[in-house]
């Protein structure tokens, strides 16, 4: 007679992916939240065993993230976690692979990474954390850090044009592309949920505060005196519409985003511009994107852009499946020895 073995399975927890590393941030740091958020939302959202999950960071504070996950990880050098989360993926496509990073660590030495893992759509998660500053190495600005910051490195003021995250996305093609804030936790989670769906690079930025070098540096959008006021909250097919009231809305005047209240009679919500997320042409999310560089605009929060289309991953696999139909197993030994080679004495 044949036996039947039943497998328990157990349902995860937050603990599941908490290791037994001591967390080493300064107290009060975002990134503690930004940790918090992440395992709990991770049992709703790995579908893939647990032993399959990795992940990979560069240097900063931020790169310590690894450590405080339990779950397989690699801690890299500067600015490189984009190459070796590709590489990781590409060798094994069954990982889901997440990148913990900083404004420092991505967008300075590792931005040229990063715009082509974009670019290629490799299937990965990358979480930046902008604090807009170097905090491993005791406050420097940053490539994010607004022009006239003063720091060490510029006493005077910093004289540089920071990069708009976003907006560089955007520009590189990325195919998910979204924004939070560390101290809104359950938009914070909902946003990650929505990081671990996508299928392609899926880039999350999220306002970190350091409390030691950049104190305050998003207190106007987390406040709750301030907050109403100075950000939008993006929602799918919804106008979009902020203030304290539900009283101001964006309005497109051509291409050209204009504040508008909506309360005075002049204008009303049909005025309002409705949000799009799924839109293919990038115009919707460059445009949110600006709005942090105009004054009196809200600051954006939520999914900027989704778009769908085949991961380099799909394309190379198909590719070698492709080749291999029609040609066979390859043969290492003649590609290195065929062609142009010298014999060196």
């Amino acid at each position: 007679m044949e036996s039947k073995v039943e497998l328990k399975t157990e349902k995860l927890t937050a603990k599941d992916f908490a290791s037994d590393q001591e967390v080493r941030w300064c107290p009060g740091c975002g990134n503690y939240s930004i940790l918090a958020q992440v395992q709990r939302t991770f049992p709703e959202i790995i579908e893939v065993p647990k032993e399959n999950v990795v992940w990979i960071s560069g240097i900063g504070c931020s790169s310590r993230f690894p450590y405080y996950m339990g779950t397989y990880g690699f801690h890299g050098i500067h600015g490189r976690a984009p190459v070796l989360a590709t590489g990781a993926k590409l060798a094994n496509p069954k990982l889901d692979v997440w990148v913990a990073t900083g404004d420092g660590d991505l967008l300075s030495i590792g931005g040229n990474h990063f715009i082509h893992a974009c670019r290629k759509n490799i299937d990965l998660k990358v979480l930046l954390f902008n604090n807009q500053i170097y905090g491993l190495t005791k406050g420097q600005y940053s490539p994010t850090s607004e022009r006239g910051k003063v720091t060490k490195t510029t006493p005077f003021g910093s004289v540089d044009y920071p990069f708009n995250p976003t907006m560089l996305a955007t520009g590189a093609d990325a195919t998910f592309i979204a924004r939070s804030i560390d101290r809104n936790p359950k938009h914070l989670q909902d946003m990650i949920k929505r990081v671990a769906k996508h299928k392609g690079l899926a880039f999350l930025e999220i306002y970190q505060n350091c409390n030691i070098f950049n104190d305050g540096a998003f207190a106007v959008l987390t406040e709750k005196d301030t907050k109403d006021d100075n950000v939008l909250i993006l929602e799918h097919n919804q106008p979009m519409v902020f203030g304290k009231n539900k009283d101001k809305g964006i309005k497109l005047d051509g291409l050209k985003p204009v504040v508008i209240d909506i309360s005075n009679g002049k204008h009303s919500i049909n005025d309002v511009f409705v949000h799009d997320e799924f839109d293919e042409s990038p115009v919707r999310s460059t445009i949110l994107s600006s709005f942090t560089n105009m004054p009196g605009f809200p600051t954006p929060i939520g999914v900027f852009r989704q778009v769908f289309k085949p991961t380099y991953g799909q394309g190379l696999t198909e590719q070698i499946e492709e080749v291999k139909k029609r040609k066979g197993e390859g043969d290492l030994e003649k590609v290195l020895f065929s062609g142009n080679t010298w014999e060196v004495n």
